[in-house]
């Protein structure tokens, strides 16, 4: 089977408009469903959601001798040559999960797209594969999640995307090797562990053992099979791919994947970190963080709602939905998309916490989304005394936005200022907006015709001066963003 899936690869590639060189693949042009999308969900959920203790990471954590999880899983679980990650695949039941009652709670959280993590570092397949019997629906839960939430999203016009974390396995179980666990040699290619290799520096792009040519093979009819199967309208891919083995294989699978999207009429993007992609062939994606300034090419951040793990635990900390409101408002401004992660249970059951999460950020949607979807940039993304901290995992630090710190964003004939703290006593100035001199550029001098607030009934008074828009409200209070609507002649 490995050898014919190349060999359809291959063909196509031969026969596509897209070939695996960079050249090529510049070709890329970038969905416009995408670009106006705006907010998506992430779901982390797998065989790691079972012991649900420190993170998604449970799998090798448990097998680093002194590690918390190590600890833990002897306290709680025995041995671990007894009882191994693979022993935990039984007990993911997912008796609770329902497809049509997630699909209906993103679409009431406002979602335009969602990527199930269809294959984490674990090597667990969260669809029907082929390619190993190690997948849900033929252990664990014994469904095709991929597959059902597929058709459920679809009946909410919701777009379904993917993810794939597979090429990290390669060295992601290999601590089990070094005491007596139920990691042991020999492992064949197929084996829930294999190749559980020795763990390199994550930053060292030429790190040896390099991910050999079987391994590589298995990766990328692994992607493609996604692929196939499901058509995701986004392939989302962890860090690891940046290596430099990996290259080839990863220039093939987008060769591949954009030329499926030709043939199949479809709009489709890779997600990628750092530098693993040339730039202009795919989107560039930042892990728990943002861009300071506004970026003239699109862009992606992936973070969750919770601080401290991408799945489900016991002892989740949660951020605010004023939090995550205030930061999607930042990141569409500044050309952005936001993935915002969620973490179910075992069961399949999405936890309170976050469900209301999603129902307030999706409240706040209903009201102010014209500010969101559909929009594009203006000339600036803001103005204000808060400076974000650029760069990846840095959304650990609390933000704390004034009355100044104001967001921009156009469509049609409508520009939105949306207010990340409206003052108590409802007077805001966008000085942006000033009234001056004519002869100085690049500051505003269009006609302004009316001004209202998205969701409040008091129509505000506003005047224009040198120091900018000013607007005065008696009424308008909000612990959340507010949205001034301007309309612009």
């Amino acid at each position: 089977m490995k050898q014919d899936y190349l060999e359809i690869i291959n063909k196509v590639i031969e026969n596509g408009s897209f070939k695996d060189n960079w050249n090529s693949l510049s070709q890329f042009e970038l969905p416009t469903w995408y670009q106006k999308a705006k907010f998506g969900i992430f779901i982390h959920w797998g065989v790691y959601s079972v012991p649900a203790f420190g993170n998604e990471w449970y799998s090798r954590n448990m097998y680093i001798q002194g590690s918390k999880e190590y600890e833990h899983h002897l306290n709680t679980y025995g041995a671990h040559q007894d009882f191994g990650y693979k022993d935990f695949i039984p007990q993911f039941k997912a008796e609770h999960f329902n497809p049509e009652e997630w699909s209906k709670l993103f679409k009431d959280a406002g979602a335009r797209y969602v990527m199930p993590v269809a294959e984490h570092h674990d090597g667990f397949q969260m669809y029907r594969s082929r390619l190993s019997s190690f997948n849900a629906y033929e252990m664990g839960p014994k469904r095709d999640v991929l597959g059902e939430l597929k058709k459920s999203l679809a009946k909410h016009d919701i777009v379904l995307c993917a993810s794939s974390h597979r090429v990290e396995h390669w060295f992601f179980m290999g601590h089990g090797k070094e005491f007596d666990s139920d990691i042991k040699e020999p492992l064949k290619e197929g084996d829930f562990y294999w190749p559980a290799m020795p763990e390199p520096n994550h930053h060292d792009l030429f790190s040896q053992p390099a991910p050999s040519e079987d391994f590589l093979e298995d990766w990328l009819i692994r992607t493609c099979e996604i692929v196939d199967q499901y058509k995701p309208q986004v392939m989302y891919f962890d860090w690891w791919i940046q290596h430099s083995a990996v290259k080839p294989y990863l220039k093939k699978f987008a060769a591949y994947y954009y030329n499926r999207a030709k043939e199949w009429d479809i709009e489709v993007a890779i997600n990628y970190k750092h530098d693993a992609f040339m730039f202009g062939t795919a989107v560039v994606d930042i892990e728990r963080g943002q861009f300071s300034d506004q970026k003239p090419y699109f862009w992606q951040t992936d973070t969750s709602l919770a601080k401290n793990s991408w799945c489900y635990t016991e002892n989740n900390q949660y951020k605010t939905a004023n939090e995550i409101i205030s930061d999607l408002v930042d990141i569409v401004s500044k050309n952005g998309s936001l993935l915002l992660n969620v973490g179910p249970k075992a069961d399949g059951t999405i936890a309170d916490k976050e469900r209301e999460l999603l129902l307030e950020i999706g409240a706040w949607l209903k009201v102010n989304g014209e500010a969101i979807y559909d929009t594009k940039v203006w000339r600036t993304s803001g103005e204000g005394p808060t400076k974000i901290k650029e760069g990846q995992f840095t959304d650990g630090e609390s933000k704390f936005f004034t009355e100044k710190d104001i967001r921009f964003t156009v469509n049609g004939s409508y520009l939105y200022a949306t207010v990340l703290n409206y003052p108590d006593n409802g007077r805001v100035c966008i000085t942006s907006l000033g009234e001056k001199d004519a002869s100085i550029l690049p500051h505003f001098h269009g006609i302004i015709k009316d001004i209202n607030l998205l969701g409040f009934d008091e129509k505000p008074t506003w005047y224009r001066t040198e120091e900018g828009l000013v607007l005065e409200t008696k009424s308008v209070q909000s612990d959340k963003p507010v949205v001034v609507k301007v309309s612009i002649d």
